[in-house]
């Protein structure tokens, strides 16, 4: 089973957005993104509607994921969301929209929106997303039954794997972890400890502590990087 349904397994993203230069820059950002291939752009409900119809009736396209604003010219985002399931669409969503009151956030979860990113955000934010989307798919691969530790990672997929203030041992921060798990997803590929550190303006010290308790945990990768003498340069990237 390939992951998504484009070309060599990608996953086609239908970007949807009222403003055609805002919608462009989001497409721009999913294209760098590995893995990830814009299916198209729309920019009324209406016309995002009439794409995924069409992707749905062809033989050889699809849309696995809809990046979609809430403040549309001829009806909401949540609006275009309860039609589509009322429809058979099952097309998952990520809500991307300056829309930031409680109550849309919250309608957003009930209509099976699955993250929620709040405009303006950085392309490191939106690659988070893209990513922990990307992580759930891989966890749901498979047939049959799921144990308990499948269903947490499944659950835990689009939650970003942070490491939490209970999983830190004492004299850790929260904060700092999360600044150097932000650097390295921001990150084209690996890092050494001295470029983490001056990515995220820690010391160098700070930024292998930190790096070492993440690798413990599971939430970064360690790689070996020989050179031609000496010793072999340690270097890290997000799982």
């Amino acid at each position: 089973m390939t992951l998504g349904t484009g070309p060599g397994g990608s996953l086609e993203v239908l970007v949807v957005d009222d403003d055609v230069r805002v919608a462009r820059v989001n497409a721009a950002y999913v294209g760098k993104v590995a893995g990830f291939r814009v299916a198209g752009q729309a920019h009324t409900a209406a016309e995002a509607l009439a794409f995924l119809e069409d992707a749905q009736d062809a033989q050889d396209a699809h849309v696995d994921l809809v990046l979609l604003d809430h403040y549309l010219p001829d009806e909401t985002g949540l609006s275009l969301v309860r039609r589509l399931r009322q429809l058979g669409h099952h097309t998952d969503i990520i809500m991307v929209t300056a829309a930031r009151d409680i109550a849309t956030v919250q309608a957003a979860m009930r209509h099976g929106a699955l993250q929620y990113l709040v405009k303006p955000f950085t392309f490191a934010g939106l690659r988070a997303k893209l990513e922990g989307y990307a992580a759930l798919r891989r966890a749901l691969e498979g047939d049959g039954e799921a144990g308990q530790d499948q269903v947490d990672r499944i659950f835990g997929a689009l939650g970003g794997a942070s490491a939490g203030p209970a999983e830190l041992p004492k004299g850790h921060s929260a904060l700092t972890a999360d600044l150097v798990r932000e650097v390295l997803r921001g990150a084209e590929g690996p890092l050494s400890a001295q470029e983490v550190a001056e990515r995220s303006s820690l010391s160098r010290q700070t930024a292998q502590r930190y790096l070492k308790l993440l690798e413990r945990t599971g939430r970064v990768r360690l790689s070996l990087k020989y050179g031609e003498t000496g010793r072999p340069e340690h270097r890290y990237d997000w799982v």
